[in-house]
């Protein structure tokens, strides 16, 4: 007797998929402005999918009148620049105003192609899923989305003198968690707080880890690594990476730097604090703050502030760092410290999100409880005063940093992808036999 059609699974993968990025495009120099983790993410897995035959069209918002309409990102993966409102001078907190424009150019690109060109929508962040519900809906395809932060879990956790996501976030994010055929969330403290904090269902949640790039991320020769940086051979690094905000707390760094001077006024000659990162967020109000930070805390002569750098020079940084610090007070998966660890660098971190999955606590690296710079100064101390326990960090971080490989990412995002397709068709075939 033959099946009921309802039963039937096909697990047919996707052949065309139309990404998201709304705010920020993966051609952006990661590190400043909005650019960030999230742009790794989408570059890396998109190139990724290519590699698995998965063709990937990139729509993001055009920041500037000289960019082509559409970019060969690599093989199997463009870039499209969607024109939606000014090019430049709008805030991300100004683009929910210029969605219906964003929505049309989107909507414009699949129009020009036979019915059922997109397979699936992959939206990233509450600004691109918005624009993801419309395009599910108009195309009849499955949407899956990826928030990256959440508004509730932000505001659950921030820094003095930052300032709250708007409610109307907090709204649109509800109604991207309802209407997402899957939620892919990058820990599993992440996807708790979607199922707590958003009521997602369960059934529609998976947890799927970011990756590093582990061919340029890799341990190195640290003296030679600080000579290309023009560091002394010799010299206490201590490094932070990520766009400069409340958020990521890079305050913290220096005060627990200005610390451990004050304890081991000997530790001046050889201590070099290197910030890698542009302002971002609330941090543009005032663009100088870390730096007069420094000036105020007597640490100005020790702290160097460099621009965003290109992958390579910051696999360098991570090498020729004695600790990374990342005290950010909230972090969705923590990409920076395990690039650090893949480099051989221990971690000091705050114990939050999914810095408690990218750090193994006493084994990679030490996690911090709060954001006390005296906390983290003595955590920093304790490392930069036993070269024996930092070379044991240092090994058994670049064996928890393989765990975290883009190859093994994408597959697990094709299989979700998959796993979307056969859900949708197969409730199509549901409907379609009552």
């Amino acid at each position: 007797m033959a099946l009921p059609v309802t039963n039937i699974r096909r697990s047919r993968p996707p052949r065309r998929v139309a990404t998201l990025s709304v705010h920020t495009s993966p051609l952006d120099q990661p590190g400043g402005g909005d650019a960030g983790g999230m742009n790794v993410y989408v570059c890396e897995v998109a190139k990724r999918l290519a590699d698995l035959g998965v063709e990937v069209e990139i729509f993001t918002r055009a920041t500037s009148s000289d960019l082509p309409t559409s970019v060969e990102l690599a093989p199997g993966v463009t870039v499209r620049h969607i024109t939606s409102g000014p090019y430049e001078g709008l805030d991300k907190n100004d683009l929910p105003a210029q969605l219906c424009a964003f929505t049309n150019g989107v909507m414009r690109v699949e129009a020009v192609h036979e019915p059922g060109y997109f397979d699936l929508v992959h939206s990233h962040y509450w600004l691109s899923g918005q624009v993801g519900w419309l395009a599910k809906e108009r195309w009849g395809v499955p949407l899956v989305h990826s928030m990256h932060t959440m508004a509730k879990v932000k505001n659950a956790s921030l820094a003095e003198g930052d300032t709250p996501e708007p409610t109307s976030r907090v709204v649109g994010e509800a109604q991207v968690v309802d209407n997402a055929d899957r939620l892919i969330a990058s820990t599993a403290a992440e996807a708790g707080q979607l199922i707590d904090l958003y009521a997602a269902d369960p059934a529609r949640v998976v947890t799927i880890a970011p990756g590093v790039d582990l061919d340029i991320f890799t341990p190195g020769d640290a003296v030679a690594a600080r000579r290309r940086l023009g560091l002394e051979p010799d010299a206490v690094v201590l490094l932070f990476v990520g766009r400069i905000q409340p958020l990521k707390a890079p305050d913290v760094l220096l005060g627990a730097a200005a610390r451990l001077v004050s304890a081991n006024p000997q530790l001046r000659d050889r201590l070099v604090v290197a910030v890698i990162g542009g302002p971002s967020g609330s941090g543009l109000a005032h663009p100088e703050h870390l730096q007069k930070l420094a000036g105020s805390l007597g640490i100005a002569d020790l702290t160097r502030f460099v621009p965003p750098v290109a992958q390579a020079t910051l696999a360098d940084y991570y090498r020729a760092a004695s600790v990374t610090v990342v005290p950010s007070y909230t972090e969705s998966f923590g990409l920076v410290a395990v690039e650090s660890q893949a480099c051989g660098t221990p971690v000091v971190a705050a114990g939050v999100g999914g810095l408690l999955t990218a750090v193994a606590d006493g084994r990679s690296g030490i996690l911090v409880n709060g954001h006390d710079p005296v906390d983290y100064a003595a955590a920093i101390g304790r490392l930069v005063s036993a070269p024996a326990l930092r070379a044991e960090l240092a090994a058994a971080g670049v064996d928890h940093a393989r765990k975290f490989g883009w190859g093994a990412t994408a597959a697990h995002v094709l299989d979700v992808y998959t796993e979307a397709i056969d859900d949708s068709e197969s409730m199509g075939r549901i409907v379609a036999a009552r």
